[in-house]
């Protein structure tokens, strides 16, 4: 057992069940540990390294940011905010931005912006959503294990059964403030809403007036293959919450509104400190401008469908689905796989008794995917 693994045990809140690997540096794809052997990388630190690790361009933007400011606080104006919030705006259509640390960040300033903007308290969910562990975020969150311990939490919320038409008209009414959805459920495993089940969302929104949330926190940036997963299905929601692959692995998060919502927030609504300072949003815009100048998008949904066609082949998967690099699948012992795979240096995530996903950097190339198709086609045989 590792030394750093004995120390953390004695000075580390356990709340983490890890992977015994300690890492020591990352490039690209690959992971190395403190012994100084080498992982591919199809986690990418939960979807957040988009452009790869320890990428060149992302870093030198970063240096020269922490050489002329960290840090200032939201009391003052900073040129990199306003330029990502405006770059955000070119790549995501919405209107307003404020900036976070994090997606459950993210999700609670959504969550107090539905309720002041509609007047309603009522959330609707789904089954199998995840949105955060803190209290709000924690409220609209599928599993009750997560929530249980916790009660009471913010109420009222509803959870539909996700892709149910039914399920979905009987849980909105004319007291629901928002209905809050991962368009492609990630934690889950990587299931997706079908087309029919969102079309009917944004009518019954006609009906009822309620505002559309779409957790896009692990979908956003390219890792569906278009910038947001919104783009796939051609819907608009009145408000979007950011974060994961926004900074490459730096911490930052956003919460984007339609101008319309933004109307209805009033000054002191909301808050944060460290949220957008200068170094943060310097990461996220060489994050988006390395994935504009070297084609990502499209390397994504070229090597998510190379991953999908290959898994299909092989007869102990079960069910292949997502857009992109959001490739997930279903195994009769995902536990197994991903510790087979690991045991071959290949790190894939289990997100249940059977669900596997694939969220690597979207830098990912030809020959890294076949490599890992066949430390798979090995776990057939």
């Amino acid at each position: 057992m590792s030394e750093i693994i004995e120390r953390e045990k004695k000075v580390f809140i356990q709340f983490f069940n890890r992977y015994p690997i300690v890492i020591e540096r990352a490039k690209g794809c690959w992971i190395f540990d403190e012994d100084g052997r080498k992982y591919l990388d199809l986690i990418a630190g939960i979807a957040c390294v988009s452009v790869g690790h320890s990428n060149e361009y992302v870093i030198e933007r970063v240096r020269e940011q922490a050489e002329k400011l960290i840090h200032v606080s939201n009391l003052f104006y900073t040129k990199p905010q306003v330029e990502l919030a405006e770059k955000l705006a070119e790549i995501s259509g919405m209107d307003r931005f404020f900036f976070t640390n994090s997606g459950t960040e993210s999700v609670e300033a959504a969550l107090k912006i539905a309720r002041r903007v509609t007047s309603r308290k009522k959330f609707v969910s789904f089954t199998g959503d995840f949105h955060g562990r803190s209290m709000g975020a924690l409220s609209v969150t599928w599993k009750e294990k997560f929530r249980e311990p916790f009660m009471p939490l913010i109420e009222p919320v509803s959870f539909a059964e996700f892709n149910s038409l039914e399920s979905l008209e009987n849980a909105v009414d004319g007291e629901t403030a928002a209905v809050i959805m991962e368009p492609v459920q990630g934690e889950a495993g990587v299931y997706p809403a079908k087309k029919e089940f969102m079309k009917r969302l944004f009518e019954l929104k006609e009906e009822h007036d309620f505002l559309i949330i779409f957790d896009e926190v692990q979908t956003g940036f390219g890792r569906t293959g278009e910038w947001f997963a919104k783009d796939i299905y051609g819907f608009e929601p009145d408000i979007m919450t950011l974060a994961k692959a926004m900074g490459n692995g730096f911490p930052i998060g956003a919460v984007a509104v339609s101008e319309e919502v933004h109307s209805g927030i009033q000054k002191g609504d909301h808050g944060s400190t460290f949220g957008g300072n200068p170094l943060a949003c310097s990461a996220s815009l060489a994050t988006i401008e390395y994935m504009e100048q070297n084609n990502l998008l499209e390397n994504s949904r070229k090597m998510g469908e190379r991953f999908r066609k290959g898994l299909e082949g092989f007869d102990f998967v079960q069910d292949v689905r997502g857009f992109g690099l959001m490739v997930g699948l279903s195994v009769s012992d995902a536990k197994g796989f991903s510790q087979f795979a690991m045991g071959r240096g290949v790190l894939v995530n289990a997100t249940s008794e059977r669900d596997v996903r694939i969220i690597p950097p979207l830098t990912i190339s030809r020959e890294e995917v076949d490599l890992a198709l066949s430390v798979f086609e090995e776990f057939a045989h």
